[in-house]
């Protein structure tokens, strides 16, 4: 099993990463070079960057009217949430 420093150690550097890569992208298109495709920002969010991803997006206001990029990252960020909720109830009983 997975000790709950490690869990904590891949949390905060997946969304670490994931904020820096809308950081990234940002400057990518402020200097419209090469940009880093939706589907690679998603997926770092659906591997638990997804709140990095929503600060990311929040703070600097990148990706903010793009749709359904904007949908997709919510649906991820509810579900993350869920099941993290569920998992700290389940381990409460």
């Amino acid at each position: 099993m997975i000790s709950q420093a490690a869990m904590a150690l891949y949390i905060v550097a997946i969304n670490g990463a994931a904020f820096w890569l809308f950081a990234h992208d940002k400057r990518a298109a402020i200097a419209r070079a090469q940009r880093i495709p939706e589907d690679r920002l998603l997926a770092v969010a659906f591997l638990g960057g997804s709140i990095g991803a929503k600060i990311g997006q929040m703070v600097l206001r990148h990706k903010i009217r793009s749709e359904p990029f904007r949908q997709q990252l919510n649906g991820i960020l509810a579900v993350q949430i869920v099941a993290l909720a569920a998992a700290f109830a389940l381990s409460m009983l």
